[in-house]
């Protein structure tokens, strides 16, 4: 396969070694061998090339992502095939045929670098267009909704989903006492414990931009929009017991499988598809078009072609290439806009934040990250700076520094309430996961559902399995019926 050939194919390409040298260039006579008094004396501290390589180790890490610690990531591009002109300005969607450079990072959400691939748990689904306008980063999941609808919430979520601070274990109540405890995970949930929760590699499963974002047309005239990323390579899930078995025997099984596909030319590919909701629908409309927790109906909302991302091209090192990425939903170019989605409003802050502390304020001039068109600004100096002028620093100035756009890029909305913290947790939690029980799930997929979530509600307390019971009960009766026995049919065979 492609990744193991991957040191025969650099060795190949090359007649003869390189010459090897220190950091600034200077040859380096020897590698093997730390400088001394005597073949037996101490290491002498003018010893350059050993301490220059030891304090290189020593930072070799930077801080892996809180969460979407794991994933791969490939190039390739974005093709425009149907004009959608009449609903945004998008650069990369100007016209039938244009092809944008595009970056996508896949991961999973809550385990640490060296988790396993196959892992139950949803799959972070971003994509970076490298427009002539700058870079628009179209950040997702592989799940069109969402656990919680207000981010406030989100530290306390991603606490339950990693590791007990006393013991350093995954724990059951910590899971399923936050997720019964806020019933509007309820929907999310479900997705989690079906056969989606273990998609097979990153090439089989759909992706979605999640949030409902704004969409402005060249006439600065607006409606909502949701994005949806179909795979050209149909759905495939793992049973659970499949992606236990390779969680052993190959943790890695995502990353490989994408890597190898790219290399034998077997491109992956995703038609991008778009909901979209006047405003004077979005004003009419009972349910919340901007609930996290929820989707929008397809038949009220159909889809909408606009175009193919292909991955054509793999990383040319993991490190630069896809560790150091930083997508973030605030990342937006015109045509494309936030709305009032409290998450969305949430994460357009955090995003940027965890990129200035895991790769210092300058991030957005590493290489993967930085945009194909000129970038003028009067941001100046900080670690890692890699591209700044000697224009001024300042503004405004009398001396050709950079000036602003002067037509209206944002195309504003009126807002009317009171201030305050208003709770969201009774908004409606049960009727859409009613229709994914009864109307998507076939008898099947209801059982393989129960039976996964029996084998994790398992090992929750007696007190904290009722609370989930009940809720999912709420969904639908018989539900929670065949959840209850499944979870006492663990119990009977323990005793």
């Amino acid at each position: 396969m492609a990744a193991r050939q991957q040191l025969n194919n650099f060795k190949d390409a090359r007649q003869c070694p390189f010459q090897l040298t220190t950091e600034t260039g200077a040859p380096m006579e020897t590698k093997t061998a730390t400088m001394t008094l005597g073949p037996r004396g101490p290491v002498l501290i003018q010893d350059n090339n050993f301490i220059e390589d030891m304090a290189r180790f020593d930072r070799e890490r930077i801080p892996e992502r809180v969460v979407h610690a794991k994933g791969a990531g490939a190039f390739g591009y974005f093709e425009c095939t149907h004009d959608v002109t009449k609903y945004t300005k998008l650069a990369p969607f100007a016209q039938i045929g244009k092809k944008t450079d595009v970056s996508a990072r896949f991961s999973t959400v809550g385990g640490e670098s060296g988790s396993a691939d196959t892992a139950r748990d949803p799959r972070g689904f971003a994509v970076k267009f490298y427009s002539e306008e700058g870079n628009w980063d179209l950040v997702g999941n592989n799940t069109p909704i969402f656990f919680i609808r207000d981010p406030i919430l989100f530290p306390s979520f991603i606490h339950t989903q990693k590791r007990n601070p006393r013991t350093h274990l995954k724990d059951p109540d910590m899971f399923w006492d936050f997720i019964s405890l806020r019933p509007e995970t309820t929907h999310q949930v479900m997705f989690l414990f079906s056969n989606r929760g273990t998609p097979d590699g990153y090439r089989h499963m759909n992706g979605y931009g999640s949030h409902t974002f704004k969409l402005v047309n060249a006439e600065n005239e607006y409606c909502w929009c949701k994005f949806h990323f179909k795979t050209d390579q149909g759905i495939k899930n793992f049973s659970a017991s499949e992606a236990e078995v390779l969680a052993g025997r190959n943790p890695d099984y995502a990353i490989q499988d994408l890597y190898n596909s790219i290399a034998k030319g077997d491109h992956p590919s995703w038609s991008l598809q778009i909901q979209v909701m006047s405003k004077e629908e979005a004003e009419q409309e009972e349910m919340n078009p901007f609930d996290l927790t929820k989707i929008w109906s397809h038949e009220k909302y159909p889809m909408i072609p606009v175009g193919r991302l292909v991955l054509d091209r793999n990383p040319r090192n993991y490190f630069l290439d896809v560790e150091q990425s930083a997508y973030s939903p605030a990342h937006m170019i015109p045509g494309v806009d936030s709305s009032p989605d409290k998450m969305l409003q949430g994460r357009l802050f955090s995003y940027g934040d965890t990129h200035r502390h895991r790769l210092g304020a300058n991030y957005n001039q590493l290489p993967v990250n930085r945009p194909r068109c000129p970038v003028r600004t009067y941001a100046r100096d900080g670690p890692q700076c890699f591209e700044q002028d000697d224009a001024p620093n300042y503004f405004p100035n009398s001396f050709s520094g950079p000036q602003e756009q002067r037509q209206e890029a944002h195309v504003g909305i009126k807002h009317e309430g009171i201030e305050g913290r208003y709770q969201s947790s009774d908004e409606d939690n049960f009727s859409q996961p009613a229709i994914f029980w009864s109307k998507v799930l076939d008898e099947k997929e209801q059982n393989d559902l129960v039976a996964n979530l029996a084998g994790h509600l398992k090992d929750a307390q007696k007190f904290i399995q009722e609370r989930a019971i009940g809720n999912f009960a709420k969904v639908n009766v018989d539900f929670g019926q065949k959840l209850r026995e499944a979870v006492d049919a663990y119990k009977s065979s323990q005793l």
